[in-house]
């Protein structure tokens, strides 16, 4: 998720926590607070996982239009590139003529004169990738009803009241839990046999970093769902996070990831699009440090072929595949969409030639669980605020102001990610998780 306004929200998110508190606190400020089935009412209009149905209308019919952030260089739009070419080419598309690409398309006016011209040739839905695309693709529905427009990773198409209006957003929390675990298992592997050393240690706590575009709540779900993960096999572990307030920055990144090594933390995640992290950690491993890195979007083996050892990533043909097929049904695509493991809508890339030994019978395991629903990602007996054990949490903005206010998503032990809507919404700042410059 591209989010544009990032100086605003930098500053409304230091004070998301407070929304983090018990019933009675919010009851207080509030009168009696939105219960959990009365939110179940309102996800039944929310988020749904539906996967493509059979195509019974004219496949030739269907013409895309694609808006994107960036191009095949950087790893979050090819993921995207890739998914739309994979479901165009499944469901028997032709690519060539049926979808239509704009590259390197920047959050501004630039959207909306894109979007009239893909309409102007006779597409007839159009996707854009970046959350600061919404507004105009927002703006272009409500002129164009006959247009259907999918703004990924987006939060508004519910609240419009637009019917051709679509957000969509994998549950790639999932995925960043098991690629914890696969960090994880390698930092056990390094306790174990003595490989680590004092200055690896922030008193009984093993350290580990990651490096995060912005403090918003797709990147905290993310990295909380990541140090979860790891915390599942290690329990005595605090993670360093480092911000770059930018989604893709080679130097930045670089950058952050390298302090990170060098201020003792081992193996280093990320919410970065660029490289840049896995390059300056398969720097320090070449030079003899004790260090690891977990990626996103793509395999970052290319660029860090000892120190890699994953990278979650989604598999945003599952989605596509579903929005082309019901579309070319005439059937209506859902304003929030979001799914997981069991609609192998995310996953892990291959694992590193470094991973600990017995980490794919982990994976395994714990990917079996997920979809089994019998782990849950956000289970609150894991994790506290402020020593404080979580039973209120919320996740939609119902005023515009970028805080969360109403629906509370935690019942049964756990917080329901991408339950009311399919964008992340978890943005408590859990304990043993520290923000380095925010």
């Amino acid at each position: 998720m591209k989010k544009f306004l990032s100086l605003l929200l930098a500053c409304v998110m230091v004070f998301a926590v407070a929304l983090t508190m018990a019933s009675c606190e919010k009851e207080e400020e509030t009168g009696k607070p939105y219960g959990f089935e009365e939110t179940k009412e309102l996800a039944a209009q929310g988020a749904v996982n539906d996967v493509a149905p059979t195509v019974t209308g004219d496949v030739s019919a269907l013409k895309v239009g694609v808006i994107l952030i960036g191009n095949d260089q950087e790893g979050y739009t090819k993921a995207h590139i890739d998914g739309i070419t994979q479901a165009a080419e499944a469901l028997g598309m032709d690519v060539a003529t049926q979808i239509m690409w704009k590259y390197s398309i920047p959050e501004d006016e630039s959207v909306t004169s894109n979007g009239e011209q893909l309409i102007a040739a006779g597409c007839n839905v159009i996707v854009s990738n970046s959350y600061g695309h919404q507004s105009y693709m927002q703006e272009m529905a409500a002129a164009h009803p006959e247009v259907q427009f999918i703004a990924m990773t987006g939060d508004t198409a519910a609240s419009s009241g637009l019917s051709n209006l679509s957000n969509a957003f994998t549950k790639v929390y999932e995925s960043r839990y098991v690629a914890g675990v696969v960090a994880g298992m390698k930092l056990k592997e390094l306790i174990d046999t003595g490989k680590l050393t004092a200055a690896n240690y922030n008193g009984e706590n093993v350290k580990i970093g990651y490096v995060g575009a912005f403090n918003f709540a797709e990147v905290m779900s993310g990295y909380t769902a990541f140090y979860l993960g790891v915390k599942s096999i290690v329990a005595n572990v605090e993670m360093d996070v480092h911000f770059t307030d930018s989604w893709y920055d080679f130097d930045k990144e670089k950058a952050a990831a390298a302090a990170l090594v060098e201020s003792g933390c081992v193996i280093i995640s990320q919410h970065a699009d660029s490289a840049g992290a896995p390059t300056a950690v398969e720097e320090a491993w070449n030079n003899g440090k004790v260090a690891y890195c977990v990626g996103y979007n793509v395999s970052m083996l290319d660029a860090a072929p000892n120190a890699a050892l994953t990278s979650a990533t989604n598999v945003w043909s599952v989605y596509y595949k579903y929005a082309f097929a019901t579309a070319i049904n005439g059937g209506d695509i859902a304003s929030n969409w979001s799914a997981g493991y069991k609609e192998g809508a995310v996953k892990i890339t291959a694992l590193g030639p470094n991973c600990a030994e017995g980490t794919q019978a982990k994976v395994d395991e714990v990917v079996g669980k997920l979809q089994a629903g019998t782990l849950n990602v956000f289970d609150t007996s894991k994790f506290t605020v402020e020593g404080k054990a979580i039973t209120w949490a919320f996740a939609t903005d119902s005023d515009g102001d970028f805080t969360y206010d109403k629906n509370n998503v935690v019942a049964d032990g756990y917080f329901h990610e991408s339950f009311v809507q399919s964008a992340p919404a978890f943005n408590l700042r859990i304990d043993g998780i520290n923000w380095l410059n925010k």
